[in-house]
């Protein structure tokens, strides 16, 4: 028999169909809904931002048109923490990544938590990726077949022991096939738009959220050029990432990017597109999804720098590290721009994840 899943249902399309086709398969399927989200201070959105009602109500239906059990858990405490890193890398001049934070300690952690205790053999989620069993027998994480929609990229961080236990029953279907699955089935969420911002952040606007979050962390600083010569004044490094052209709030004639952030000094540096790019990276807190290779030994692999990067070749290599946590350097095959502390690298060999980590700094140098 397949077995007892916990399914975690945002009230999208894909949650949805996964729900239908684990139910097809012969799941015994509980449907868990996380409210995620913070309370807004104006009391007319205190609304949650994240999971909302409406979210809410959606997972509540399609769990009722297709028969089973469904429950909101309340996670907020939880997400508190992730919002509150999300407004603190910002201000130490980084670019944060909160998805991956949510399906590794959330999806992947609290649910599944909740999950073993309900009696559960394994939990599901919608993420367009794909659980494959490598010729050792393990398994492993692996690209969505839709590349357009693949997800695989921010699910580096769930424990490899959980692995033979993750199901994701969508990852084997384009997104049009997902669309068709729930229009056919006559499931009312077969055209809701994907979510397509921060799912806690109202608007969009990053910067006028962490700056009511952290009103007391916000200081002005210089903007300069690659020589130090100051250009302008700004009002908060958060504003800026590495690799952003719009909003700097300077005319020069030509285009520049932001090439540096120095969070003490809060200084950015912009310069020329050619300054962008980086030969390699420094990353921490490592999460490998194989037996990791021996310290200083590279090995080939494709690096994947952002969710929208195409992952390129090249070698990752496992460093000695004082702070005594994973740290692994990886080097492009060819020189990549905007290299953004806080954000993530996934590295891969074919389509199956080899691991990934937070990106520390960006190598200047060959």
């Amino acid at each position: 028999m397949p077995g007892r899943v916990v399914l975690a249902m945002s009230g999208g399309v894909d949650s949805s169909v996964a729900a239908y086709l684990l139910k097809e398969r012969g799941y015994d399927v509980i449907g868990l809904f996380m409210r995620t989200g913070a309370h807004g201070d104006d009391p007319s959105r205190r609304a949650k931002t994240c999971c909302s009602v409406t979210d809410s109500l959606d997972a509540r239906g399609v769990a009722d048109r297709l028969d089973i059990p469904f429950q909101a858990l309340d996670f907020e405490k939880d997400f508190e923490r992730i919002i509150d890193r999300f407004a603190d890398e910002y201000l130490a001049g980084r670019t944060p990544n909160p998805c991956v934070l949510c399906n590794s300690r959330l999806k992947f952690g609290k649910l599944w938590a909740y999950g073993r205790k309900a009696g559960a053999d394994f939990i599901a989620t919608g993420h367009h990726a794909r659980i494959v069993v490598d010729p050792t027998g393990r398994s492993r994480v692996a690209r969505a077949i839709d590349r357009g929609k693949d997800q695989s990229y921010v699910l580096f961080e769930i424990h490899k022991e959980i692995l033979p236990k993750v199901l994701f029953p969508v990852g084997e279907l384009t997104k049009a096939e997902v669309r068709a699955i729930a229009r056919e089935i006559g499931l009312p969420v077969h055209d809701k738009p994907d979510s397509q911002e921060i799912c806690f952040v109202p608007d969009d606007d990053h910067v006028s959220f962490v700056r009511s979050r952290r009103p007391d962390a916000v200081l002005a600083g210089s903007i300069v050029d690659e020589s130090g010569r100051k250009l302008a004044d700004h009002q908060g490094i958060e504003a800026f990432t590495i690799g952003q052209r719009k909003g700097l709030g300077i005319a020069i004639g030509e285009p520049r990017y932001v090439v540096q952030i120095e969070p003490i000094s809060r200084t950015v540096t912009i310069g020329p597109r050619e300054s962008l790019d980086r030969p390699g990276l420094i990353a921490a807190q490592f999460n490998w999804h194989v037996e990791p290779p021996a310290t200083n030994k590279p090995i080939a692999c494709q690096a994947q720098i952002r969710a929208q990067h195409r992952a390129v070749g090249a070698s990752a290599m496992r460093i000695a590290s004082d702070q005594g946590d994973e740290r692994v350097e990886v080097r492009f095959e060819i020189p990549q721009p905007a290299v953004a502390p806080g954000q993530v690298v996934t590295i891969y060999q074919e389509d199956l994840v080899l691991g990934g980590g937070w990106i520390e700094s960006a190598m200047t140098s060959d």
